[in-house]
């Protein structure tokens, strides 16, 4: 287990992680964007670091929203959500019908879960570009999406992240987490 902080251009997360032939991790976030938020999650992948579970709380003031978001071993999603109170936005939760071909799970404003498609290929290390469809989780919203995303090796420990007209340039470490994703978050810390 690992204890990992991240600076955020507009919060942090502090994370205990995992890893292993699957990945585990318990974490908390602060946010400003688009409303102040805190949030908590746990993340379980099965070994392959596939998504098994991601449990997401969200609250602020005047609102807060869960969700339980579930691959099963056959490629279906599933999920339960809670709401109470207003946040401008859409709900959360989602249509899972169109998750089926997604492996991953991607919460929104985390560099963590970047970790489970790069240890998947060796990304880190072995060239090549990889396609993949995640289960995007909008933060604080907690709505889910279907997304297509490519990860691009470019030398040792270095990934280019693609999807929807942005990119950026993805440092990790030897563990397979990011220590440097440009406009979102730097690793503090040893």
């Amino acid at each position: 287990m690992r204890g990992i902080v991240w600076m955020k251009d507009e919060g942090a997360e502090y994370a205990e992680v995992g890893l292993g032939p699957e990945l585990t991790a318990v974490g908390v976030a602060i946010g400003a964007d688009p409303v102040p938020y805190r949030l908590e999650y746990t993340l379980r992948t099965y070994p392959g670091y596939v998504t098994e579970l991601l449990s997401v709380r969200a609250h602020g003031v005047g609102w807060c929203r869960a969700l339980d978001l579930r691959r099963s071993v056959g490629g279906s999603w599933s999920c339960e959500t809670k709401e109470e109170g207003h946040l401008e936005g859409p709900p959360p939760g989602g249509n899972m019908n169109v998750l089926n071909d997604a492996l991953d799970c991607d919460l929104g404003l985390s560099p963590l879960t970047n970790t489970m498609p790069v240890l998947r290929h060796a990304l880190t290390r072995c060239e090549g570009r990889m396609d993949f469809v995640m289960a995007w989780v909008q933060v604080p919203h907690l709505h889910v999406i279907h997304h297509p995303q490519h990860y691009t090796h470019l030398g040792p420990n270095v990934v280019r992240y693609g999807s929807e007209g942005f990119s950026a340039d993805l440092v990790f470490d030897d563990d397979g987490i990011v220590t440097d994703y440009p406009g979102l978050a730097k690793l503090i810390g040893p």
